[in-house]
C-alpha cells in the first residue's frame, strides 16, 4: 500500500508523477530541481543557489510525509556539470552536517527546465 505525499511548500509536479510516496516506513522523493514553490518558476542563480532551494524543496516535500533531512537514508545528485561537485557538496555539508546519508552523484547531459542539479532521495518516516 503507497500513500501520495504532496505539500504547497515545494514545487507542483510537472508531469505525471507525485512529490513523494510512502511505502511502508520508507519515503521515495521524486527528484527535486531549483523552482520556486511559490512562483512555480526556475530560480536563477548558481549551483550554490539552485542546490540550497533543491534540498530547501526537499526538505519541505519530506516534512509533509512525517520524516525530515536527519532520516535520510539515500540520496542521488544528478549534476548538470561534475566542475560544480565542489560547490555543492559544501551547500550539501549545511544541510547534513553529521551522519550524511549515503550517496551517488552523476554528471548528465541535460535536466528538466535546464537547471543545474537535481536531488531525489530515500528517507525513513
Amino acid at each position: 500500500m503507497k500513500k501520495i505525499v504532496r505539500t504547497d511548500k515545494a514545487p507542483n509536479p510537472v508531469g505525471p508523477y507525485n512529490q513523494a510516496v510512502v511505502a511502508g516506513n520508507l519515503v521515495f522523493t521524486a527528484g527535486q530541481v531549483a523552482i520556486d514553490p511559490r512562483t512555480n518558476e526556475v530560480l536563477a542563480g548558481g549551483i550554490e543557489e539552485q542546490t540550497r532551494l533543491v534540498l530547501k524543496n526537499l526538505q519541505a516535500i519530506l516534512h509533509a510525509a512525517g520524516s525530515d533531512l536527519g532520516k535520510v537514508l539515500k540520496t542521488t545528485v544528478f549534476l548538470k556539470n561534475m566542475n560544480d561537485f565542489p560547490a555543492m557538496n559544501a551547500v550539501y555539508a549545511e544541510f547534513f552536517p553529521e551522519n550524511p546519508p549515503a550517496r551517488s552523484t552523476v554528471e548528465v547531459g541535460r535536466l528538466p527546465k535546464d537547471v543545474l542539479v537535481e536531488i531525489e532521495c530515500i528517507a525513513v518516516l
